[in-house]
């Protein structure tokens, strides 16, 4: 069986997922003013990175660890799941088929203690 990051399109498809999911979240009245003040084309790098690696692929990468990344923000299970939805949404626009939508939730759920802090 191919691994996720295969079968998310490779690097080409999880950095068009990537781009497709910030766009999302700067479109996205829950998540956008977290983005005020970012370069969003270091966001998108960011985001397909740590998508690669996360999912089987050849990136490595050499962000913060969710903990680290999101300490202090106080995110809040709302904002969570709106990103989330943005996520599914990014999936969908990608034509990505149902497993895979399930597995990248089951993955990005798992990082939740991580990131909701209230």
């Amino acid at each position: 069986m191919s691994s996720l990051y295969e079968r998310l399109g490779g690097t080409e498809g999880i950095t068009a997922i990537a781009s497709d999911l910030v766009d999302l979240h700067l479109g996205n009245p829950r998540i956008a003013p977290r983005y005020v003040e970012s370069d969003i084309p270091r966001v998108k790098n960011a985001a397909a990175t740590f998508f690669i690696a996360g999912t089987g692929g050849p990136s490595v990468y050499e962000g913060k660890d969710m903990l680290s990344a999101h300490r202090g923000m106080n995110i809040d299970n709302e904002e969570f799941m709106a990103v989330l939805d943005d996520a599914m949404e990014a999936l969908e626009k990608n034509g990505i088929g149902q497993r895979e939508k399930e597995e990248v939730l089951s993955i990005l759920y798992g990082m939740k203690s991580d990131i909701v802090h209230v």
